[in-house]
């Protein structure tokens, strides 16, 4: 079982229900799922760039990557309806919190002029959602075989109903939000 599900378990409920006065441990927010998204534009010119991008997607995340596709047709991107764009992975249960781990201690930290993450990127309902630049800050992505520096959204679905519950709950799992 990974560190951060062990922590949830004890010390994120007692800290949360406290702060928050919950009554019910069912009450307290937990992460739900981590959604990674790489949108690869070359795509369209090239289906290689997108195989590129999935196999450093399951690199990074340990899971097979599902190809997302247009929802509708763009002529100024030169784009049809049903093309593949971009790749996107779900995690849940152990490898979300391992996932999360590897980001948080691992990968953040060895950003260029890395200050924390925007504290204010919580949409209103509980959810974060984070981007990065390059895929080169996980250690599992070697630097010599990378193709294409490409950038990845990350968003942290939880079941907190306000902004300031999600924003304690991700504090507690170390998150490092700028001051």
């Amino acid at each position: 079982m990974s560190r951060l599900k062990d922590l949830y378990n004890e010390q994120i409920v007692d800290a949360m229900t406290k702060k928050f006065g919950y009554k019910n441990v069912m009450e307290v927010p937990k992460l739900s799922k981590i959604v990674i998204n790489m949108g690869v534009g070359e795509a369209k010119e090239n289906a290689k760039l997108l195989d590129a991008a999935i196999s450093d997607m399951e690199a990074i995340t340990g899971q097979k990557a599902v190809t997302t596709k247009a929802k509708n047709s763009v002529a100024n991107f030169k784009i049809r309806e049903g093309m593949p764009i971009g790749c996107k992975v779900t995690l849940r249960g152990e490898k979300m919190y391992e996932f999360a781990d590897r980001l948080i201690n691992l990968a953040l930290p060895r950003v260029r002029d890395f200050r924390g993450v925007n504290p204010n990127a919580f949409d209103g309902r509980g959810n974060y959602a984070l981007g990065i630049k390059e895929q080169l800050i996980f250690p599992e992505i070697e630097y010599d075989k990378v193709d294409k520096v490409r950038g990845m959204d990350i968003i942290f679905v939880t079941t907190a109903n306000t902004d300031e519950e999600a924003r304690e709950l991700l504090t507690l799992f170390n998150m490092p939000f700028a001051k």
